[in-house]
């Protein structure tokens, strides 16, 4: 049944009281905020309280533009250049994390008795990192500008487009349709031809586009523009048969380099205050916990489990002559989070997984999602805190990203940031 105007209000207020506590509760004890948002969101979710239901039209379209604002923030924190300096290590940690672990996937569930489609749609599960989850914890960890952030963004993003050109082939083939080189050729094509046109087509319109909007007087008239550029290039991601995400943080690339970024990374966190939050409890809501009450499901979930993390913590080390922290980036790319689910769903609805073999990815997609942030703040714990040298890009990331409150301090003692990432407070030297 549809949602009713005031079932929808009590559903928010529920959500951001939740994620609220329950993150500003993780902090309290050395973990991400994120991790505790996960937690709030199972919680309410059908497993626990039904309140939050993540299917949802109006649940489901909040937690999309949370998404959006989410990846748009991260690119306008993401210099391209210190970005191409891991470029390989990247590149290579997103190829391995995702070969090892289909492979892993599909030898276990065909080892365990599963058809071949199941078993590739399993597999095709365990391939895409989640970069909304893994760059939001290295975010409150403050790690997201180190060496190792950015080799994790990077393999992620390359994971997303690597994801969508197998959901595509996995799709057909769950579909029974015939899968040809030439399909998966036009496919892999389309997302690098938009990644790559985005970038070259909006530095060269955005600059001048946004000089004129820092002229307009009215209130908010900044944000709202470069908001609006985000949802148009996230459009025009999906449109190319792309993702959106990619799209919102293509355009958060583009607008790194802009004078007025400040300005807009202020307007834009705050309404990502409230939309980022609602993104992550759907996720944890999405997660059903009854599925542990299947032996057989559970068996299975296990073994992916195992594949998951094995496979992807093994791509951490693959690029051999990375001198930083492996382990870190190992542990960063194994949440699978909405995009372990978005495979899940697509195979359910195919047919491909019956109820058993679905519990058993959202099983694995729980326990890949909520094992990173406490094993990274340990990681993190031990290597202390990381220096400005130890940074590529900007000094800090904002507070929508980081889960941490500052705007009192911001307001009293407003920061200035240089283009070489070096942080000072006005009126200090």
């Amino acid at each position: 049944m549809p949602t009713s105007f005031p079932h929808l209000l009590i559903v928010l207020v529920a959500t951001i009281l939740a994620t609220r506590l329950l993150g500003e509760a993780a902090q309290r004890i050395g973990q991400p905020a994120v991790l505790g948002e996960l937690v709030a969101g199972v919680l309410l979710g059908g497993s626990v309280l039904g309140i939050l239901q993540p299917t949802d039209p109006i649940i489901h379209a909040l937690s999309e533009i949370g998404v959006i604002v989410l990846l748009f923030e991260i690119g306008l924190h993401t210099d391209l250049k210190s970005l191409a300096a891991v470029g390989s290590s990247a590149l290579t940690v997103a190829l391995v994390g995702v070969a090892v672990p289909f492979a892993l996937g599909y030898w276990v569930t065909t080892t365990l008795g599963l058809g071949v489609v199941a078993a590739v749609v399993s597999g095709a599960a365990l391939t895409a990192t989640s970069i909304g989850i893994s760059a939001r914890v290295l975010s409150d960890l403050g790690e997201l500008d180190s060496p190792e952030g950015q080799v994790v963004l990077g393999a992620a993003v390359l994971d997303d487009v690597v994801g969508l050109i197998i959901l595509s082939v996995v799709t057909r083939l769950a579909m029974g349709e015939a899968v040809s080189a030439g399909g998966i050729a036009i496919t892999t094509g389309i997302a690098i031809v938009f990644i790559i046109a985005a970038l070259a087509i909006g530095s060269v319109v955005a600059p001048p586009v946004f000089r004129l909007a820092s002229r307009i007087r009215a209130s908010g008239a900044l944000g709202l523009m470069a908001l609006s550029f985000a949802f148009l290039v996230a459009w025009l991601a999906e449109a190319a048969h792309s993702a959106m995400i990619i799209g919102a943080f293509a355009a958060g690339l583009v607008l790194y380099r802009t004078p007025q970024r400040d300005e807009i990374e202020e307007k834009v966190s705050s309404l990502g205050h409230f939309f980022v939050p609602i993104f992550f409890a759907a996720v944890g809501a999405a997660v059903d916990l009854r599925s542990l009450a299947d032996a057989h499901a559970v068996v299975i979930g296990v073994a992916l489990i195992l594949a998951a993390i094995v496979g992807k913590f093994v791509a951490g080390y693959a690029p051999w002559w990375f001198k930083g922290d492996k382990a870190m980036i190992g542990v960063s790319m194994i949440p699978r989070g909405e995009v372990g689910l978005i495979f899940a769903q697509m195979g359910l609805t195919t047919g491909a997984l019956d109820a058993q073999l679905f519990s058993a990815v959202a099983l694995m997609v729980m326990v890949s999602t909520f094992l990173p942030p406490p094993l990274l703040g340990r990681i993190s714990a031990r290597r202390g805190p990381p220096s400005a040298e130890d940074r590529p890009g900007q000094g800090g990331i904002d507070d929508l990203v980081s889960g941490t409150l500052r705007d009192e301090v911001r307001r009293e003692r407003p920061r200035v940031a240089d283009r070489g990432g070096n942080a000072s407070v006005s009126g200090e030297k």
